[in-house]
């Protein structure tokens, strides 16, 4: 309108019902309403000062007429504005809002600029509300608007996604609930289709308009929003299907393929077009192709070369609609000839039809609704079940994964045609198939931005599927293994059943989980599970590795029930000696004997906390464990006494007192002092006799292992308990029992510590035939059995009696020492030596002299005599050691150079020369070679064994002979020890001395010594 005709009066009155109808229009507009709204305000505000105007006459300036056309303008573009966004598609206004807000900004301010120039044109009539004016056009133009935040954020969301590139279809169907929440449409398939359509307008008037950047960004949008389920109308699309079937069905002549019209094709780039626009011409190209045709510097029609005037593009949708329609005819007659080739049977066809299933969802997400409509999910899932071809089944399985893939009805269609019990066999498969029915498992259970619950607890009913999923997770294939993890830790949240059948194929961490974040309720059923469960050392040691113990000993603090299930796994984790180490970083052992000592206990969870101990000590493991957190030993004497006080009572059940006996034993096993000091101060061994008696054989095997043990350092009442005829019959029943190894063992230690002159009880045990039994463990017996039994044989082979001895040697006894002499056991070794030693000093006693006589009939017949007694010997009359050939075993033993039979077999060879035959004994030592290792000793041994070599060869040089034999080599080794002695003035120095000293005397005299 030509407002400079007009009367100034007139352009006030035009101007208000301008402002008051673009006013209520702003109040309209249903998208970014609250800066409509605004917008709508100022308008309002503005009204009252132009009707103001009108009565107080504005005068008619030059001024004031162009201050009301400025006015006039802005209003206009104000409800432009308004006419703009009154009715577009809701979607594509929610999208723009940042723009929208941005307009709507600009044009207030605008507006306020205008005011100010007509309040300035006004002031003389308008004095008195000039600055309520002032403050109103002030304030308009300040004005910031800003979107809502919930818009903003759906705003961003969608960039961020465009940008990465996000066009799943959980992406997708939360973009288009959150979008359609917000701009009040629906999730209805119908709504939501219109809803699209408009949008889809919104970006041809775009292209209209070549705006180039709008319309990829609507493009991206539209398509990104059609791949939502919501966006689907499944009736549409069925009916669509059935619609371009039956034009198939007309039309047979057709065959495999229908090729495209002329028309479709674009005479730029020479295939079928998308996105066909006419030119002025009418010639039809594909967009993109005739606008990079354009920006080339063209100016011709591409298909007849005719100049154009005209470079606008309109979108030819009949023909669009027309391709689209050629191309989905297509597609049903691919679909067709899939499903006959699925139903051939043959495993070729049957790859080339899922090969073309494929090809069709790449080609459009519209297949995937075409696929299933077609049966072709029905007919693929059988056939994944039956069929024993490997390719077909993985080729099967990937298949089904696209046709799934962000498609929930199609998902429902796979799992109600039995999918899931299908598939689940396929986990076990070859690393290829295992991997692609993880994948579709995976997208089966996907629902939107969730988890299926329904397929999941289809999925638990499936019995092995978790022991397969287990397996994929320990695979090599990672991305199998990262999927299998994710699905059983879903499936164990969802139902704690899972729980236990995943740690039953070995993958606990849901169960650990539990126990450290779960509820008490939840933690107890879940130990109740552990602990029925059965595991191996590897699976014992792995829990214990993922942190299965803090939480146990945690609840050991907790309720009774807590107490009783959590001791009740520490028992069963405490075999493995890295978890022995965990609970006693954990400070587990403390806490342990805590409940055990504790007065105020129930009676199971002493058992339990005993039974603990017991492993706990275990395996040779002493008191290794038996540590505070920080690895210091706990008072080793308190828990003695402690465990010592519970066998005092006479109540105590079997389940208590065994383990703790066990633990006792195998604390005393480790000889660490205070165990000994407790022993002693506790009146052990008094406490531990009675339980001989004990009417359970266990018990009286383990209090005898634990005498056995007390025996070495507090001997004392031991005998006297024993010298009772039905006691003793017990421990040599013990020794008899060569199926009780370690009781055996402990009766054969048991009499070697108890006082050798305790000589009734030496006959008692002759008399109950010990004897025969402990050489019955020579040829039998463990190797420590062994050992103490040549302890034992010491009381038998006391050389003051010799009738003792001589039941030794009789019962055979000889021959089984030499054989240990040859013994790997040291122990043994020296053992042996000692006990022929302690025989061979009785050979001098024993050995018959034969006496010269004149009768040289009465002679008897020649017998050789010992070289080393001068009369007649044997092993079973004299026990003489030369005769039954030790010897030669002796001299190898200090060859070997080892301290403790070293001095045992010295010893031994002493008895060799002695007193009234010195000369003879050396004489067969050197025979036997033995003298130079003798010497050698003088070289390695320590102090005790020189000195004991010292004097064995003090003997030895008696002899002028040898002297003048080994004076050269014998003298170098005296000279030393005999330098040494002036600077230590020594024992060792003063003794060698006192053997240079006869060869000196050698020296001087011709005469022998001896």
């Amino acid at each position: 309108m030509a407002l400079e005709l007009l009367p100034i009066g007139t352009v006030l009155a035009y101007l208000t019902s301008q402002i008051i109808k673009t006013a209520q229009a702003a109040k309209d507009v249903l998208i970014e309403k609250e800066s409509f709204k605004v917008l709508s305000k100022y308008l309002f505000d503005i009204e009252p000062f132009l009707e103001e105007l009108q009565l107080r006459q504005l005068n008619d300036s030059q001024t004031a007429r162009q201050a009301l056309t400025f006015l006039e303008k802005d209003v206009k573009k104000a409800n432009d504005l308004v006419e703009k966004y009154k009715n577009r598609a809701r979607f594509y206004l929610l999208i723009k809002c940042r723009s929208i807000v941005k307009e709507v900004q600009d044009v207030t301010r605008d507006i306020g600029r205008s005011l100010a120039t007509v309040s300035l044109a006004s002031t003389e009539v308008l004095s008195d509300i000039y600055e309520k004016v002032n403050r109103l056009q002030d304030e308009m133009q300040r004005a910031e608007f800003e979107a809502s935040q919930t818009q903003l954020r759906i705003v961003e969301k969608l960039d961020q996604g465009l940008m990465e590139q996000k066009v799943d279809q959980g992406f997708a169907n939360d973009m288009l609930e959150e979008i359609a929440k917000a701009v009040g449409i629906p999730i209805e398939p119908s709504k939501i289709s219109e809803e699209l359509e408009s949008f889809r307008r919104e970006r041809e008037e775009a292209a209209t308009r070549k705006e180039r950047a709008e319309v990829f960004f609507l493009e991206q949008v539209i398509e990104l929003l059609s791949r939502a389920d919501a966006a689907k109308d499944h009736e549409k699309v069925k009916a669509q299907y059935l619609q371009r079937i039956q034009s198939i069905e007309k039309y047979e002549t057709w065959g495999a393929c229908i090729p495209p019209f002329n028309s479709f094709i674009c005479p730029l780039g020479g295939a079928v077009m998308l996105d066909p626009v006419s030119l002025c011409t009418g010639t039809t190209c594909e967009r993109r192709a005739i606008e990079t045709w354009f920006e080339c510097g063209e100016r011709t029609d591409p298909h007849t070369g005719q100049p154009l005037d005209d470079f606008s593009l309109r979108s030819n949708l009949r023909l669009r609609q027309s391709i689209e329609e050629w191309r989905e005819l297509n597609y049903c007659l691919r679909i067709r000839s899939a499903r006959e080739k699925l139903l051939s049977g043959m495993d070729l066809s049957m790859e080339e039809a899922l090969d073309q299933i494929q090809e069709l969802i790449v080609e459009s997400p519209i297949n995937k609704d075409w696929v299933a409509i077609a049966g072709l999910i029905d007919i693929v899932i059988p056939i994944l079940g039956s069929s024993h071809n490997r390719d077909v089944k993985r080729r099967i399985l990937i298949t089904l994964k696209d046709v799934t893939e962000e498609h929930t009805r199609n998902k429902e269609r796979v799992v109600e045609s039995q999918g899931v019990e299908h598939l689940v066999p396929c986990l076990g498969r070859d690393p290829n198939t295992s991997k692609a029915a993880v994948e579709l498992v995976f997208e089966l259970l996907q629902d939107r931005s969730d988890w299926n619950v329904s397929v999941l607890r289809k999925l638990s009913q499936q019995s092995s599927a978790i022991l397969f999923l287990v397996t994929l997770l320990k695979g090599p294939v990672i991305e199998s293994a990262e999927k299998a993890e994710k699905i059983l830790q879903k499936l164990c949240d969802e139902d704690e059943d899972n729980i236990a059948r995943a740690a039953r194929a070995n993958w606990y961490k849901p169960l650990i989980n539990r126990l450290i974040q779960g509820p008490d309720s939840s933690k107890i059923s879940t130990v109740k599970t552990l602990v029925n469960m059965e595991l191996v050392d590897q699976n014992i040691a792995l829990l214990g590795e993922e942190g299965v113990i803090p939480p146990l000993l945690e609840m050991v603090l907790g309720t009774l029930e807590c107490k009783e299930v959590a001791l009740s796994a520490l028992i069963k984790l405490s075999s493995c000696r890295e978890n022995k180490r965990l609970i006693a970083a954990s400070g587990g052992v403390p806490l342990v004997l805590e409940q055990l000592f504790s007065s105020h206990v129930r009676t199971f969870i002493i058992e339990k906390c005993s039974k603990i101990l017991e492993i706990l000590s275990s395996n040779g493991h002493g008191i290794e464990f038996l540590t505070d957190s920080k690895g210091d030993c706990l008072d080793l004497e308190q828990i003695v006494a402690n465990l010592l006080a519970f066998q005092q009572n006479p109540n105590l059940s079997h389940t208590v007192r065994k383990p703790i006996l066990r633990a006792l034993l195998a604390i005393c096993k480790s000889e660490a002092k205070p165990v000994g000091k407790a022993v002693a101060s506790c009146s052990g061994v008094s406490i531990i006799l009675p339980l001989l008696d004990y009417p359970n054989h266990e018990i009286r095997e383990l209090a005898l292992n634990l005498l056995s043990r007390f025996s070495i350092h507090e001997a004392q009442g031991i005998g006297d308990f024993l010298l009772m005829q039905k006691r003793l019959e017990t421990l040599v029943h013990f020794l008899k029992d060569d199926s009780q190894s370690d009781a055996q063992m402990a009766a054969a230690g048991l009499i070697a510590n108890l006082p050798k002159s305790e000589v009734a009880l030496t006959t008692m045990l002759i008399e109950s035939d010990a004897l025969p039994a402990i050489l019955n463990i020579f040829r039998s017996g463990t190797m420590e059995a062994k050992e103490n039994a040549l302890g034992a044989l010491f009381r038998f082979t006391d050389p003051n009696n010799l009738e003792t001895q001589r039941m030794v040697v009789e019962l055979g006894a000889y021959p089984l020492l030499l054989s240990f002499l040859k013994s790997d056991s040291i122990i043994a070794k020296a053992r042996a030596a000692a006990l022929i030693g302690n025989l061979s000093l009785s050979s001098p006693k024993l050995v018959v002299v034969s006496r010269p006589t004149s009768w040289w009939c009465f002679r008897p017949a020649h017998v050789t005599e010992c070289v080393v007694h001068g009369g007649i010997c044997s092993v079973n009359t004299t026990f003489c050691l030369f005769t039954a050939k030790a010897l030669p075993e002796l001299v190898q033993i200090l060859q070997e150079k080892v301290n403790e039979t070293a001095y045992e077999a010295l010893q031994t060879l002493s008895t060799l020369v002695w007193e009234d035959a010195s000369h003879r004994g050396a004489y067969a030592l050197h025979e036997a070679n033995a003298i130079c290792p003798i010497l050698e000793v003088l070289n390695w041994g320590p102090a005790s064994l020189k000195e004991e070599a010292l004097s064995l060869l003090e003997k030895v040089f008696a002899t002028r002979e040898l002297v003048e034999l080994y004076k050269s080599q014998a003298r170098m080794h005296l000279v030393r020890l005999t330098t040494r002695s002036i600077h230590e003035d020594s024992q060792l120095g003063r003794k060698a001395a006192r053997v240079l000293a006869q060869f000196d005397r050698y020296s001087k005299s011709s005469m022998p010594l001896t």
